[in-house]
């Protein structure tokens, strides 16, 4: 009763768990905050060794999830929240982080070491304010702090060891238990906050949210300044936050040798040390400190990883993990016939990606490789990458050849050939490229928009029919046709699914540029409408809008869409490869030129995957 004051002065603000762990949404429900659950993105491949002690490494490590979500929010999903708590537990033996345990024989090895004696567990949590400038900025403040709980384990017998172990319960666990579930029967004792074992310590985050909102006076408060590590990027690349950094003469000095100065990293709420520069022989201030330049750092080093999963995609490293599920450096070496030395170095930056998992020099996929990068994977993005390799690489090599001759990639738009061969076997890799692009993103643009009441849908170009299979399965109701050439339908049954029930998804040959195009109530345009220069394009829009009925009929399109003050990069690096009449478009420029057709009630649906989605209706 006493901290529901507390928790009170939380109301009506937009809080956010950081966390998708059960166990933390639990403890803070229970005392009945109100909050939002978005896991952070961030890859905890910190380097445990820059750390002096172990809690030092979980305080980093929640504050870094924290912010990667208060900035995920603010950029991507245009809601800026007011708190984000991050957090993370570790346990500890004799100052040793022990991880997740990879197998059985890991978890034995670790239940052994703790038997018998006392351990830690640490749990850092970071508490982070944001809010949004008028120039949409992110400014972050945040307060951050550790709890430490001793808990000592009973002598535990090799029957009692392997119960717990064959119970599963210890392979998700950091230091192979959970004293709230089975695992507390292993526990003899504990000393400290028995909720910061569990995963969150509540006692402690209620007394720093009473001296954020029952602050003392002025005079009594001891303010500490700590540098923290520079931010490591996770897998989705938020560069286009701005970073600015203060460098007055009040925060960035050097002094006898010694630069003490340190800049307020804005939209991080981190704090770097500046590097100071010579001039006539003494320090100075310099103009920009090291984490403005971090943007330019990025895009120096963006094509080492790119290139780094290039690779690791081609000698199909993801798909040994999967049939293995954890292999030593040597024994990956051996299965893609490579030098050990330089396989591991692949692995370990693979690692520093977050592509790969490292547990006692041992690697295993991640979730995401899991899902997106082995080549048999649902949703793989095994063809695309590739593909980029091969082909998006070559034009990206030669850009600037490409911009002073004027001269684009050669592709024939309405074919979606990949390049400027024509053949068989181009035709179906790139229909395999097309395929796997669409399953990951053709979700999202069927839900974009309530479509449930047409009954007939012809996709203009749909290729291999992945966005119509979904579609059908999204709308019971619904009947597709996909019009392709010829050469595409030719190679379409190659894709389609086992119980693919031909009665509501058919494939015609044609040409919607040059034939009549086949009746329906829902037309569909996607990556069609940026590779077509304008005479073919307001040709086609004519043509659908002629098979339009006024009122009823709607056109559906898939395509990047570019942000209003075309500043975001990925339509405008996708632009620099599209033919040189093709063009990308924001979506006041798309509604216009909809508009020019006879379309109107427009709607526009950011999805936040590879491609947008527009709806028109024909007027």
């Amino acid at each position: 009763m006493l901290l529901n004051p507390v928790i009170s002065k939380l109301a009506g603000k937009r809080v956010v768990l950081a966390s998708a762990s059960p166990r933390r949404q639990d403890i803070l429900s229970n005392v009945g905050l109100r909050f939002e659950v978005v896991p952070s993105w961030f890859k905890e491949t910190l380097d445990k060794s820059m750390f002096s002690a172990p809690y030092e490494y979980a305080v980093e490590t929640a504050k870094q999830k924290a912010l990667e979500v208060a900035r995920r929010m603010h950029v991507k999903h245009l809601k800026t929240p007011d708190i984000v708590i991050g957090a993370d537990t570790i346990v500890t033996l004799e100052d040793a982080i022990l991880e997740k345990p990879f197998d059985k024989q890991d978890a034995y090895n670790m239940l052994s070491r703790l038997s018998g004696k006392e351990h830690s567990v640490f749990t850092g949590v970071a508490i982070v304010h944001c809010t949004s400038q008028e120039d949409n900025q992110l400014e972050t403040d945040i307060i951050d702090f550790y709890e430490e709980t001793k808990v000592k384990f009973a002598e535990l017998s090799e029957d009692l060891l392997w119960e717990y172990i064959d119970s599963g319960e210890p392979m998700d666990k950091a230091g192979g238990y959970g004293i709230q579930a089975l695992g507390g029967m292993l526990v003899e004792s504990v000393h400290g906050d028995f909720l910061n074992v569990v995963g969150f310590p509540l006692n402690h985050f209620c007394k720093k949210l009473a001296e954020m909102y029952y602050r003392p006076a002025k005079h009594t408060i001891h303010r500490v300044k700590h540098d923290s590590i520079p931010y490591v990027e996770s897998f989705e690349n938020l560069s286009d936050v701005e970073k600015d950094c203060s460098t007055s003469s009040k925060t960035c000095e050097a002094k006898k040798g010694v630069h003490d100065g340190v800049c307020k990293t804005r939209g991080s709420g981190s704090s770097v040390p500046c590097t100071p520069r010579l001039q006539n022989g003494l320090e100075e201030t310099p103009p920009h400190c090291s984490q403005k330049l971090a943007k330019i750092f990025d895009l120096l080093d963006g094509f080492k990883a790119s290139k780094t999963l290039f690779a690791a995609s081609k000698l199909k490293v993801f798909d040994k993990l999967k049939d293995k599920g954890a292999l030593k450096a040597m024994e990956i070496a051996d299965k893609i016939n490579a030098s050990v030395h330089r396989t591991e170095r692949l692995l370990d930056a693979c690692v520093a990606l977050g592509l790969l998992e490292k547990t006692h020099q041992v690697y295993r996929n991640t979730e995401l490789a899991n899902m997106y990068l082995v080549s048999d994977a649902p949703f793989s993005f095994h063809e695309y990458i590739n593909y980029s390799n091969d082909h998006l690489w070559s034009h990206f090599t030669h850009l600037d050849s490409t911009i002073v001759e004027g001269r684009g990639p050669h592709e024939t738009p309405h074919k979606k050939t990949c390049d400027g061969t024509h053949g068989p076997e181009v035709e179906e890799r790139c229909m395999r490229v097309n395929h796997c692009t669409l399953k990951i993103t053709a979700r999202d643009i069927v839900t974009a928009f309530d479509l449930s009441k047409y009954s007939s849908a012809c996709d203009l170009g749909g290729g291999t029919g992945a966005l119509a299979h979904e579609l059908v399965g999204t709308y019971p109701e619904i009947k597709v046709n996909v019009f392709d050439l010829p050469e595409i339908i030719k190679h379409s049954s190659l894709f389609q699914p086992e119980n693919l029930d031909f009665r509501r998804l058919t494939f015609t040959s044609g040409n919607f540029i040059e034939d009549a195009l086949p009746a329906a109530d829902l037309y569909i345009l996607s990556r069609v409408i940026h590779d077509l220069p304008d005479e073919k394009l307001n040709h086609l829009l004519r043509k659908v809008s002629d098979a339009c009925h006024p009122g009823k009929s709607g056109l559906l399109i898939a395509e990047i869409i570019l942000d209003e003050d075309k500043k975001e990069p990925r339509g405008l690096l996708q632009a620099l490869t599209i033919n040189e009449e093709g063009k990308q478009r924001s979506g006041t420029e798309y509604k216009k030129l909809l508009e020019n057709h006879g379309f109107n009630r427009i709607q526009i649906k950011t999805t936040g995957n590879l491609l947008d989605a527009i709806f028109a209706v024909r007027r």
